[in-house]
């Protein structure tokens, strides 16, 4: 998990030109929290995802899925933005209010992490020399499809011998 440092928050605000107000901030930046889930098996995402929305007090607001529609760069992975109550203590007035906020949630098999892990490391290093960019582009891209036939094989494997999702 992880909540967007104020830092970040004002970088997209100014980014994205959102007036600085809490009503704007809400409605316009909806990964302030972030929740990424790693699991063994892609089919796995696709369960959680459901069992996930079937939730009385969950709401999905949008859905990205970048597995079956890969971003160019070869990056994977299923994001959810949902609405999710959470209980806000005033202890001036020994309140409890409910409020709902916007949470992006990132599930992932294991393959999918490794390669978007260590590409985010290698993207924001400065000193690559421009002569390198594209054909680490092509590297990178190269290995998130190796990683994706890997995903693919080892659920193969799952699906042969029958493994139980739930042992």
């Amino acid at each position: 998990t992880r909540v967007k440092s104020y830092e970040s928050i004002l970088k997209k605000i100014r980014k994205k030109d959102i007036p600085i107000t809490m009503e704007a901030i809400e409605e316009n930046i909806k990964d302030i929290a972030g929740v990424r889930v790693i699991c063994s098996f892609q089919d796995d995402i696709y369960a959680l995802e459901e069992s996930f929305l079937k939730q009385d007090d969950i709401e999905l607001i949008e859905r990205k899925d970048y597995i079956k529609n890969p971003k160019p760069s070869g990056y994977r992975s299923l994001h959810l933005i949902v609405q999710v109550p959470i209980f806000l203590e005033v202890p001036i007035f020994l309140e409890h209010k409910k409020k709902m906020m916007k949470v992006e949630v990132q599930l992932r098999t294991i393959a999918m992490d490794f390669w978007a892990s260590l590409e985010h490391k290698m993207r924001y290093k400065k000193d690559i020399p421009e002569s390198q960019v594209k054909f680490l582009q092509e590297e990178l891209y190269d290995c998130a499809e190796q990683s994706a036939k890997l995903d693919e094989r080892m659920q193969g494997i799952r699906d042969v011998i029958g493994w139980n999702k739930n042992e």
